[in-house]
């Protein structure tokens, strides 16, 4: 008797090792695989750097989407691991981490691409084709960030001049940053994870050009931003 097809689809890449501990992610990331052909026998979770190791230690894989905030240590290790054990093995980063340290460290540990979790399904989904036919797709706003790293410092300050705006999220945490919430009692009113949020702020430091919560907070009042 032939073995089962690892995927419906025998021109995908299985099997797939999915490193993610929070289980909303987790389901929408497995729903996203499953539509793009994979079958459930070709997913592999992990929901930890041990168990993720332990997975490589006892199989081969074709396909790796890892976060980087794991309960047990920072996937970037992971990616690195990997890296140095096959370099042509497409690792795909999808994270809520924004930070220039955390893009580009996991860039250069050997991540393929890096798209954040805020995206929608289809962003997320056009990432995870993207990888599969070679790509290596950079979210937008990672790209962003990237592009302003290699700017001379001297080009960076006319350029956050030129975004002002906040969006009504941005907004909305602006509003409770200036009630004295913190990044975690922010999270819990919004229903957000800590990371989101820290991204978030990050997103208003750079419209603002500012880099502290009290610059933020007076900025965005000389600007009639908030009450």
């Amino acid at each position: 008797m032939s073995a089962e097809p690892l995927s419906a689809d025998p021109t995908l890449p299985a099997p797939v090792l999915l490193v993610e501990d929070e289980p909303l992610i987790h389901r929408r990331l497995k729903a996203l695989l499953l539509q793009l052909g994979y079958t459930e026998d070709a997913l592999i979770s992990a929901t930890s750097l041990k168990e993720a190791r332990a997975c490589l230690a006892h199989q081969p894989f074709a396909l790796i989407l890892v976060d980087l905030g794991l309960p047990d240590g920072n996937g970037i290790d992971l990616i690195g691991e990997i890296h140095a054990a096959d370099a042509s093995l497409p690792v795909l980063v999808i994270s809520a981490w924004c930070t220039e340290d955390a893009i580009l460290a996991a860039l250069r540990a050997g991540a393929t691409g890096y798209v954040l979790k805020e995206r929608d399904d289809m962003e997320v989904a056009l990432s995870i084709r993207s990888v599969l036919r070679g790509g290596a797709p950079i979210d937008p706003f990672v790209a962003r960030r990237i592009i302003d790293e290699l700017r001379p410092k001297t080009e960076q300050p006319a350029a956050m001049q030129q975004i002002d705006t906040l969006s009504p999220r941005e907004n909305e945490i602006l509003g409770l940053v200036a009630q004295g919430l913190g990044n975690r009692e922010i999270a819990e009113r919004l229903n957000l994870s800590r990371y989101t949020v820290e991204c978030h702020i990050k997103h208003i430091y750079r419209k603002l050009a500012v880099s502290s919560r009290t610059r933020a907070i007076h900025t965005a009042r000389s600007r009639g931003l908030l009450e």
